[in-house]
């Protein structure tokens, strides 16, 4: 008998892209059980590989622009534009992302968000009147400052000099807006996949920060700009965009997104399933196959591959979930229908990484093999 399987991942970080990772799962799957009619739906939750999710979804054309990435190397990067609605697709990624640049090459403290801000103006010369930002990915932790300056934001110190580096912020006395203000009318959506609030024990620099290369004795230093920027722009806006959740997402971006653009948060996740009208799709299947890189704990606390499995669950549709590596397993199997993985199941570690869409493949085989008739 065969079965309607609505295959959707998203990526296996540093491996594979989730478009990738949705091809490798199909393939394996058709030796598996060649009879099965299967729809790919690869997924993102805000981070790298938003944008060209949210393209194929929305159906929005390519747009390129001059800017430059998180060291301030010019480039040249994507973005999205769907004229009907005037709406603009982002993704940070595709210019501030860390994968853009070498490993450890770079210190966090010498990289901003600048690049980004030059984007987001680029949309709104073009008329943009709704613009979605995908944040996740990004090689930064300056709380959106080198965006807030990139709009026209000016940061003094006491004696009025401006401030052009975020490791500087220590000294910020006032904030001055950018006048005129060339984004009257413009709804700003930031879509994210964690609610960390900017600073403390789960905030930006000492959750996120060692990923970008932040070392604990850099901690009080990132953290000291970091409030600082927090402590001027709350007595400037009457409102402590810090302790928002999501304020601590992408090294502070998330912060600077709303405090300086004005942006309302909204999960990833919810946002690809609004516009993939997931909900019609998975009551249309009779299976699910979701996957990311790392199924863990996280994956349950929002993350789209543990939404993903929630809703199945809701629905009473059998969800199972691919990845490289697992953990928790217990509590997986009390969300999902059941879990494999790459590694120790099939592999090493290092053959993983090194040839994830093969052994991709080879798992969803032995998956598709087992999985009993319905």
């Amino acid at each position: 008998m065969s079965l309607r399987v609505l295959i959707i991942p998203d990526k296996f970080k540093g491996t594979l892209t989730a478009q990738a990772a949705a091809k490798a799962i199909a393939k394996g799957w058709q030796q598996g059980r060649p009879n099965d009619r299967l729809e790919l739906l690869p997924m993102s939750d805000g981070g790298d590989g938003f944008g060209e999710i949210i393209r194929r979804l929305m159906r929005v054309r390519e747009q390129v622009v001059a800017t430059v990435d998180a060291a301030h190397r010019p480039v040249r990067t994507r973005w999205w534009w769907e004229p009907k609605t005037k709406t603009a697709v982002i993704e940070s990624a595709k210019v501030i992302g860390l994968a853009m640049l070498r490993s450890r090459r770079y210190h966090p403290f010498e990289l901003d968000t600048f690049g980004l801000g030059k984007v987001i103006q680029a949309a709104a010369a073009r008329g943009c009147k709704h613009c979605l930002v995908g944040i996740g990915g990004s090689a930064t932790n300056d709380g959106g400052f080198g965006l807030a300056r990139a709009l026209g934001w000016r940061f003094l110190d006491r004696d009025d000099r401006p401030i052009e580096r975020w490791t500087e912020l220590r000294s910020l006395s006032r904030i001055v807006r950018p006048s005129p203000w060339p984004f009257n009318g413009v709804r700003v959506t930031v879509a994210v996949d964690v609610q960390n609030k900017l600073l403390g024990a789960r905030g930006a620099s000492r959750v996120y920060g060692p990923q970008k290369g932040l070392r604990p004795e850099e901690f009080p230093l990132a953290e000291g700009c970091l409030g600082r920027l927090a402590s001027v722009a709350t007595k400037y806006f009457g409102k402590d965009f810090a302790t928002m959740p999501g304020a601590g997402a992408a090294g502070g971006l998330g912060f600077g997104l709303f405090a300086f653009l004005g942006a309302r948060t909204e999960p990833g996740v919810e946002l690809f399933a609004r516009y993939a009208k997931l909900n019609e799709r998975l009551r249309s299947a009779d299976l699910v196959v979701t996957g990311e890189g790392a199924i863990d704990k996280s994956t349950l606390m929002g993350k789209g591959v543990g939404e993903i499995a929630r809703r199945c669950g809701a629905l009473k549709i059998p969800c199972l979930g691919l990845a490289g590596v697992l953990n928790d397993v217990p509590s997986l199997r009390r969300r999902f229908t059941d879990v494999y993985c790459l590694t120790p199941e099939l592999t090493t570690p290092e053959n993983a990484r090194a040839k994830a869409g093969f052994w991709l493949e080879k798992l969803a085989v032995r998956v598709a093999s087992g999985w009993p008739e319905c």
